[in-house]
């Protein structure tokens, strides 16, 4: 494991990479999650993850993106407050650059993927899609853990909503609080937001150049509609999915290692980036 310091399109950035002593040749970019305004390159979302995908082989850089400011009394790390207070698209730049700087870096043959957790995830679809509109690179695959990827979410169905009435310490996504973690984010109405932001709202004639997706959902976890809605318009567009549902988790269950399955996801994540 290493720390690096890049140059970022705003300014200093860093990345932490976990090289194997074996390396099988494919590389992930990967960003955690935490609402977009928490969490760090320690949490295991991101330390225990990169750790266990290296053991498989797979080259990780780590992103240390910028966070949004601090909403209501969430608790930072130190390190984590000094950087807070960005609004989009600060991170989702950073989250691009590090791919970039990832696929020239030489640590691994490749070829590059991209990915994250939760928010981490909407950092890493919204850089995906913008590669995809642009001259690229475009990544291998894109590895989606538990994704947020619609500011505006649906409704869950019958099924979900009886699970999560059931557990109301997994009922924490619903509407409201997704609206207001993104226009923290954003720093403005979720109204006017682009697809790079929320790239839910991407209809499938402008996502045909999107890497093909791996996604896990939480079982107990209301945005999973959010990843459902988007896996349906990548299906619609001809892109490549793979998507499931880690059976008796909440959101966030990369975070909690001892889970059987956070494991069980490393090794869905791992088989399939390995398989490019």
């Amino acid at each position: 494991m290493d720390d690096h310091v890049i140059d970022g399109p705003h300014g200093a950035l860093r990345v932490r990479t976990y090289v194997p002593e074996a390396p099988a040749g494919p590389g992930l970019v990967w960003a955690h999650g935490g609402g977009f305004a928490a969490g760090d390159l320690d949490m295991p979302e991101a330390d225990w993850v990169a750790r266990e995908l290296a053991d498989r082989g797979i080259v990780v850089v780590s992103v240390d993106y910028a966070l949004a400011p601090v909403p209501g009394s969430w608790a930072l790390t130190p390190d984590a407050r000094e950087r807070a207070g960005a609004h989009y698209p600060i991170a989702s730049d950073e989250v691009e650059a590090a791919f970039r700087w990832a696929v020239t870096s030489g640590l691994a043959t490749g070829p590059w993927s991209i990915g994250g957790a939760s928010a981490g995830a909407n950092l890493a679809t919204g850089a995906a899609l913008r590669l995809s509109h642009g001259t690229g690179p475009v990544p291998a695959l894109a590895v989606l853990a538990y994704p947020t990827l619609h500011a505006v979410q649906g409704a869950p169905n019958a099924a979900l909503r009886a699970a999560l009435d059931a557990d109301p310490e997994a009922d924490r996504s619903g509407p409201d609080p997704v609206r207001a973690m993104y226009e923290n984010y954003l720093g403005g109405s979720v109204e006017t937001a682009d697809l790079y932001a929320v790239p839910g709202l991407a209809a499938s004639d402008v996502l045909s150049r999107f890497p093909a997706t791996i996604m896990i959902n939480g079982d107990v976890d209301e945005l999973r509609v959010s990843g459902e809605t988007f896996s349906a318009a990548l299906r619609d567009a001809g892109v490549a999915t793979d998507i499931s549902t880690e059976p008796g988790v909440r959101h966030g269950h990369l975070n909690q290692p001892d889970l059987p399955g956070a494991i069980a996801s490393i090794e869905r994540f791992a088989a399939r980036i390995l398989s490019l």
